[in-house]
C-alpha cells in the first residue's frame, strides 16, 4: 500500500510539473506590448503619431523613418511595420519568430484593411522550424551521449577519465554539428550551411554538452531528473516571443532558458541577419555555458591515496602472536 500510494503521488507530481512547464505557458498566452513601428516620412509624422496612441497595452508602438524602422526590424527591436504613405505596407521579416510575426501581422492587417504584406528576409516552412528543432536535437543528442558514457563505464565499474570526458563533449559536438547540418539540407537546401550557421551549431552543441556533462559528474544518473524535463522548456517557452508569455513564465522561465538563445541566434543566422544583437548574445551566453562545463568537468576530483588507505588497514590488521 506504501509503495502505490508513493507511485501515485510521484505521478501527481509529474503531473504538476509538466502542466506547469508545457500547458500552462500555452494556455496563459496573450499579447501584451508588443513592439512594433510605425514609419513615415516627415509630412506624415502627425498621422503616424495618432497611429501611436492605438492599441496601448496590446501594441507598443515606435515612431521612426522607414529607414530607421527597418533597421529597428532587422534588430529585432520590433516584430513588424506599419509604413504609412500611397499605398500603406505592414512589414514584417522571417528573421523574427514566428510567433511574433504572425500576431503582429494579424493585428496590423486588422487595423488597416487593405494594407500590402511585405516580407523581408522571407524563411520557408524548414527556416522558421529549423532553428528550434536545432536546439532540441542538440540537447537531446548530447544528452544521450552523456547518460549513455555514464551507464557504460558503471557498467564496466570504471570511472570515466579527464581524457574521455573531454573527448565526449568535443566528440558530440562535431557529431551533432554534422547531424544537424544533414537535417537542415534534407530539410531544405537553399538554407545556408556557411561557417558561421556550422560553427554556431557545433557552439551550441558543445555547450550543451559541456554543462550537461558537468552536472552528470556532480550528481550522476539523477542529474537525468533535471536535464531531461528542461527540454520541454525549448517548444514552450523557446517557441514564442516573451511578449506573449504570462509574466510569471517570462521571469521564471524565458528568461533563463539557454533555448531562447540558441533559437534566435541561429534564426537570425540562417535568415542573413548575422548583425541582430542576438546573434552576439547567444554567443556570450553559449560561451559562458561552455566555459563553466568544462571547468566542471576538468576540475580534479578527490582521489585515494593507495599507501595511506594500506596503512590505514595494517592499523587494524590482527597481529600474529
Amino acid at each position: 500500500m506504501k509503495l502505490a500510494s508513493l507511485a501515485a503521488l510521484a505521478g501527481a507530481v509529474i503531473a504538476i510539473v509538466l502542466g506547469l512547464l508545457t500547458v500552462g505557458v500555452q494556455a496563459t498566452v496573450s499579447p501584451h506590448d508588443i513592439p512594433v513601428a510605425v514609419a513615415a516620412p516627415p509630412q506624415l509624422r502627425p498621422a503616424a503619431e495618432h497611429v501611436a496612441t492605438e492599441g496601448a497595452g496590446t501594441v507598443s508602438w515606435w515612431i521612426a523613418t522607414p529607414d530607421e524602422a527597418r533597421k529597428l526590424l532587422d534588430d529585432k527591436e520590433v516584430y513588424g511595420i506599419l509604413e504609412l504613405g500611397q499605398p500603406t505596407k505592414v512589414i514584417v521579416s522571417g528573421a523574427i519568430n514566428p510567433a511574433g510575426t504572425q500576431v503582429v501581422q494579424q493585428i496590423l492587417t486588422t487595423a488597416v484593411p487593405g494594407a500590402q504584406v511585405e516580407t523581408v528576409h522571407p524563411a520557408s516552412a524548414a527556416g522558421r522550424v529549423a532553428p528550434l528543432a536545432v536546439s532540441i536535437l542538440a540537447w537531446l543528442g548530447s544528452l544521450a551521449a552523456g547518460a549513455a558514457a555514464l551507464v557504460l563505464a558503471r557498467r564496466a565499474r570504471l570511472s570515466l577519465s579527464l581524457g574521455a570526458r573531454l573527448t565526449r563533449v568535443f566528440l558530440s559536438g562535431v557529431l551533432m554539428t554534422a547531424v544537424l547540418a544533414g537535417f537542415l539540407k534534407l530539410w531544405d537546401a537553399s538554407l545556408p550551411l556557411d561557417w558561421q550557421v556550422l560553427g554556431f551549431m557545433f557552439l551550441v552543441s558543445t555547450a550543451f554538452a559541456a554543462i550537461q556533462g558537468a552536472l552528470l559528474r556532480l550528481l550522476g544518473l539523477p542529474a537525468m531528473a533535471i536535464l531531461g524535463p528542461l527540454y520541454l522548456l525549448a517548444p514552450a517557452v523557446a517557441g514564442q516571443v516573451p511578449e506573449l508569455l504570462n509574466p510569471a513564465y517570462r521571469a521564471a522561465l524565458w528568461s533563463w532558458t539557454p533555448f531562447r538563445f540558441s533559437t534566435e541566434g541561429l534564426r537570425s543566422l540562417l535568415q542573413g541577419t548575422s548583425g541582430a544583437p542576438d546573434v552576439t548574445t547567444a554567443l556570450w551566453v553559449l560561451g559562458v555555458m561552455l566555459a563553466v562545463g568544462l571547468v566542471v568537468i576538468v576540475w580534479p576530483g578527490r582521489r585515494r591515496i593507495p599507501e595511506a588507505a594500506n596503512m590505514r588497514r595494517d592499523a587494524f590488521a590482527p597481529t600474529a602472536g
